[in-house]
């Protein structure tokens, strides 16, 4: 598993019940902000137990890919959000932006990567 990969799932591990957050946002907190494909083919492969991968969707609260969008819509539901066959409803009011990542200790520095 690469640096990246092991970010993304630190990351999504940490998204709240009852929260969602989008592929390009979990891209940007990992620090690849236009890697957002490469999140949602992790989280495509990636099925292991205790990582809430059904709290990522898609821009605009599209539920994106899934193994099985009938499962997605049930995990989501089931932590109280609405979920319509295409979306997440209030996607605005439940988005989950994390925190910024840390800048490195050499740009805090002040030096050059």
């Amino acid at each position: 598993m690469t640096p990246f990969e092991r970010r993304v799932l630190a990351i999504v591990s940490r998204i709240p019940v009852g929260r969602v957050t989008t592929y390009g946002e979990v891209a940007r907190l990992a620090g690849k902000p236009r890697a957002a494909r490469a999140v949602g083919n992790l989280m495509r492969q990636s099925t292991g137990p205790g990582v809430p991968y059904h709290r990522v969707i898609g821009a605009a609260g599209r539920l994106g890919g899934y193994s099985s969008l009938a499962l997605k819509r049930a995990l989501l539901a089931a932590e109280g959000l609405t979920v319509t066959p295409a979306r997440v409803v209030g996607f605005d009011k439940i988005r989950w932006r994390g925190n910024p990542p840390a800048p490195s200790r050499a740009r805090a520095a002040g030096r050059r990567q």
